[in-house]
């Protein structure tokens, strides 16, 4: 009878699947990637792998570093050929990145890392896990992950003597009733930052309020996502001087906040950021 031969007898090849439920094997470390996503960039940089991006979207601003790198276009329209020419060894795209796109990028056989940006908080660390598995940042992806975890469980200790939740009404485009329904990810947050969202019981994503049902609702509080401190003026402004708008208790009393549009619509690290943020504008008495 013949031995019995040592196990494991072959090594072991670790892989990682994409959210396309592609298949890859682990070998080297990329060392050049292009990134397709202004998220994907974020989380990139903060694993650490900002020498190893070599191209991005342009939409791609955060961190500042991510400005001077390379850029492949935008989100619905990247470029196959600039992609190409940058010779990447990893792409990392996502579900919102055209599939024909996708699929012209893997037949010049480059690998095309595919994942799903989620809608909710807890997409962040699955997305920071993936990344950092393909990236074989593992370590750097834990610490990561583990820093937002204790952030989020600090606020949430702050908010647990909170009772009153105030009505909100969030904003998302300044100088209009734009916002955000009961499926959208921001509604949760909205929630969890122990709000109550005036839209929250209209079963769409994003809507156009109306202004009859806005003034009836009479929110206590307005939070402005916009890009800039100015965007912000400006929309403020508009609530300020719309007929009927005066008596409704937000601009009553002067709460109308600024939430940082990027921070607000990103699922990376910056999304907890932005919960924080949040929680404190609409219970500033707590922290």
């Amino acid at each position: 009878m013949l031995a019995a031969l040592p196990l494991p007898f072959f090594t072991q090849v670790k892989t990682v699947s994409d959210d396309a439920g592609q298949v890859f094997p682990l070998a080297d470390p990329p060392r050049r990637i292009v990134s397709l996503a202004p998220n994907i960039t974020e989380i990139l940089f903060a694993l650490g792998l900002g020498d190893q991006v070599v191209g991005v979207t342009r939409y791609c601003d955060y961190p500042a570093a991510a400005l001077q790198k390379d850029k492949v276009g935008g989100l619905t329209d990247p470029s196959v050929e600039r992609v190409g020419a940058l010779k990447p060894d990893l792409v990392i795209a996502f579900r919102g990145n055209p599939w024909n796109v996708i699929q012209k990028l893997q037949s010049l056989r480059l690998r095309v890392f595919v994942l799903d940006i989620g809608n909710d908080l807890e997409a962040v660390p699955k997305t920071i896990e993936k990344i950092g598995r393909i990236t074989q940042r593992d370590g750097e992806a834990r610490s990561l992950i583990q820093g937002l975890e204790q952030r989020y469980q600090k606020v949430t200790a702050a908010l647990s003597s909170v009772t009153v939740r105030p009505k909100v009404f969030l904003n998302l485009h300044g100088m209009n009733l734009a916002t955000a329904g009961r499926p959208s990810y921001l509604n949760a947050l909205l929630e969890r930052a122990k709000g109550v969202n005036i839209a929250g019981r209209v079963a769409k994503a994003w809507l156009d309020y109306s202004r009859e049902q806005f003034i009836k609702d009479d929110p206590d509080i307005i939070v402005v996502l916009a890009a800039s401190a100015g965007a912000f003026a400006k929309a403020r402004d508009w609530f300020k001087t719309q007929a009927g708008f005066a008596n409704i208790a937000a601009v009553r009393n002067g709460r109308i906040h600024f939430l940082d549009e990027n921070r607000a619509s990103r699922f990376g690290p910056r999304l907890y950021d932005a919960f924080a943020e949040l929680a404190r504008i609409l219970h500033p008495e707590v922290f």
